[in-house]
C-alpha cells in the first residue's frame, strides 16, 4: 500500500518529472558551486529537499534512463548499452501510475531503443534527437559531428556557437509552457491530476554554448580540481588512452569547461520557463516536482570527460524534490539514493500500485523524517559490448557499490577500486590495497557479486550482440519508420572560430 501522507492524503498530486542528460551534480548553486548560475534549480533547493548522495543504476544514457523507468538494475533486464532494448512488458512507474488514473505524459528526451517509445506514457510531444533503431542513419550535428561523445573532437570542437541539441531543448521548453497552460484552462473543478516528464538534452556534450553564454563564463571557469591519479588504475589508463585523451590541449580543456557551464546555465534558464508556466497556470500548490539528471559528467576531473566511470563526477546525480505543504523546504537529506527510487516516489505519492520487482524506495519517508531507518546503500553497474566505438578497446563489466561511507568499484579482471567518500570526497585516494581495509573490501566485494556473475553477464552480452547484429543490419536495410525523433537540422549546430589570446 501507498504512504498516507495525514490530511492530504486523499488528494492526489500532479507530478512534474524534469530530467536532464549529463549534468554534474557539483555545477549547480545549490549543491556548492561558486560559478555556476543556476538560480530556477536554486529555487527548487529551497522549496524542497536536495538530496546529496543520490547515484544513477548505470553511468550511461540507456540502461540509466531504462532502469529509472522499471527500478530494475541492468543486469536483470538485460539493458546495458546504448544499443540495449527494453521489453514492452517490464513495468514502468508510468504505467503504475496509469493504472492508478493518471495519463502519464512524455514531452522531449526518452532515449529509449526499439520498437516502443513509449513504455507506458500515454501521450508524447517533440522528441528524441537520436534515431529510434541503432542501424537506422544517424541525424547530423553538421560541424560538430563526433563532438557528442568520447573522443577528442568533443573536446577541439568546443566553444562558443550553437548546437542543435539546445534548439530541440527550446522546443521542448515551449511544448511544456503549453501544455501546462492548456491544463491551467482546463479549470480546477474538472482537471483531473496530472504526469508530465519534461525531458532536456542539456547540458550533453557538444561543449558548444551560445556565444551570449558562453561569454558569462569565459576567464571564470577554474581547471579541475583533481589530477589524473599518477599511477593511474590500469583500466582507467586504457580508457583514457581510448579516448584519446593522453595528450589533450589545455585550451582545449578550458574552453569545453567553459561552455559546459554555460550550457547548464541554458538548462537551468529553460527548467525555470517550465516552472514558470506551472505557477502562472494556478498548478503549482498541489504539484510534486522532481528534477534528476540521468548521470553525470566529469569535464576533465580525475583527467576524464563524459560519463563512462565510477568517479563521482560520473555516477553521482543531482537530485530535487519538491512538493508545497508535503515535504520540507531548504532541507538537505545525506542518505544513499538512487533514480531508481524516483519511480517509488511518484508511485507512493500518487497511491499507484507498487511495481513487483523495483528496488525503488519512496524518498518521501526521508523527506519526512531526516533520520527515518534507511539502508544506506546502492549499486550502479557499467557493461559494454564490442558493437560501437564508444565502448572502447575492449568490452568490460563493472559494479559499483555504495555503502555507508566506502565506495568500492568491481572491475572484472582488474583489481578493484576503493574509496572513503567521508574522509575523501574528492577521491583522491585509492584504498583497495590499504591492509587495514582487507575486511571491508572482501565484504563489499561480495555484496557486488551475490547476485551479479560476471562470467554470465559476459556470456550474455556476446548472446546478445549477436542478436543486435542482425537487427543493425535489418535497421540499415529496411530504414524503418522513426516515432517521436525530431529531425536535427546540420545548419542548426555551428561553432565560432577559438579566441587566440
Amino acid at each position: 500500500m501507498a504512504t498516507k501522507l495525514g490530511s492530504v492524503a486523499s488528494e492526489r498530486p500532479n507530478i512534474l518529472y524534469i530530467m536532464s542528460d549529463q549534468h554534474s551534480r557539483r555545477v549547480a548553486g545549490c549543491y556548492g558551486d561558486p560559478v555556476a548560475r543556476t538560480p530556477n534549480l536554486d529555487r527548487l533547493a529551497a522549496r524542497g529537499v536536495r538530496f546529496d548522495n543520490a547515484y544513477c543504476p548505470s553511468p550511461i544514457c540507456v540502461p540509466s534512463r531504462m532502469s529509472a523507468f522499471t527500478g530494475q538494475y541492468p543486469y536483470e533486464q538485460r539493458c546495458w548499452t546504448l544499443q540495449d532494448h527494453l521489453g514492452s512488458d517490464r513495468p514502468t512507474w508510468m504505467h503504475a501510475l496509469g493504472a492508478a488514473g493518471y495519463r502519464p505524459t512524455l514531452i522531449g528526451r526518452m532515449h529509449s531503443v526499439g520498437p516502443d517509445q513509449m513504455h507506458g506514457f500515454c501521450e508524447r510531444l517533440g522528441g528524441d534527437a537520436g534515431p529510434n533503431w541503432p542501424g537506422a542513419p544517424t541525424q547530423s550535428l553538421g560541424p560538430l559531428a563526433w563532438a557528442q561523445g568520447p573522443g577528442p573532437t568533443s573536446l577541439q570542437r568546443s566553444g562558443a556557437g550553437r548546437s542543435g541539441y539546445q534548439t530541440v531543448d527550446e522546443e521542448t521548453a515551449a511544448l511544456a509552457c503549453d501544455w501546462l497552460a492548456a491544463k491551467g484552462d482546463e479549470g480546477a473543478e474538472t482537471r483531473n491530476p496530472f504526469c508530465l516528464m519534461v525531458g532536456f538534452l542539456l547540458p550533453h556534450c557538444p561543449f558548444v554554448a551560445d556565444p551570449r553564454d558562453y561569454a558569462v563564463f569565459d576567464g571564470k571557469v577554474p581547471p579541475p580540481s583533481q589530477p589524473a591519479p599518477d599511477p593511474e588504475h590500469p583500466w582507467l589508463a586504457r580508457w583514457r588512452k581510448d579516448c584519446g585523451l593522453e595528450k589533450t590541449a589545455v585550451e582545449d580543456m578550458a574552453r569545453a569547461r567553459t561552455a559546459y557551464y554555460a550550457l547548464v546555465m541554458r538548462m537551468d534558464r529553460l527548467i525555470g520557463q517550465v516552472l514558470d508556466a506551472l505557477a502562472k497556470a494556478g498548478l503549482g500548490d498541489n504539484t510534486l516536482i522532481v528534477y534528476c539528471s540521468d548521470h553525470g559528467e566529469q569535464i576533465g576531473e580525475h583527467g576524464h570527460w563524459w560519463k563512462n566511470t565510477f568517479y563521482e563526477d560520473s555516477v553521482a546525480v543531482p537530485l530535487i524534490l519538491s512538493w508545497p505543504g508535503r515535504v520540507p523546504e531548504a532541507a538537505a537529506r545525506g542518505q544513499v539514493t538512487n533514480l531508481m527510487d524516483i519511480g517509488a516516489t511518484l508511485i507512493d505519492a500518487a497511491g499507484a500500485p507498487a511495481l513487483p520487482a523495483s528496488h525503488g524506495r519512496s524518498l518521501l519517508r526521508i523527506c519526512k523524517t531526516p533520520a527515518p531507518r534507511w539502508d544506506n546503500v546502492t549499486f550502479s553497474e557499467y557493461v559494454t559490448d564490442a558493437t560501437a566505438n564508444w565502448c572502447g578497446s575492449e568490452p568490460t563489466r563493472q559494479r559499483m557499490i555504495r555503502k555507508g561511507r566506502y565506495k568500492l568499484i568491481f572491475i572484472d579482471g582488474y583489481e578493484p577500486m576503493l574509496f572513503d567518500l567521508e574522509t575523501d570526497p574528492e577521491e583522491a585516494n585509492d584504498l583497495a590495497g590499504v591492509p587495514e581495509l582487507a575486511d571491508i573490501r572482501s565484504h563489499l566485494t561480495a555484496e557486488v557479486l551475490e547476485d551479479w556473475d560476471p562470467v554470465k553477464i559476459a556470456q550474455e552480452v556476446r548472446n546478445r550482440e549477436r542478436e543486435k547484429a542482425i537487427l543493425h543490419e535489418w535497421a540499415s536495410q529496411t530504414r524503418p519508420d522513426q516515432r517521436h525523433v525530431r529531425r536535427l537540422d546540420p545548419a542548426e549546430s555551428w561553432l565560432e572560430p577559438p579566441v587566440v589570446k
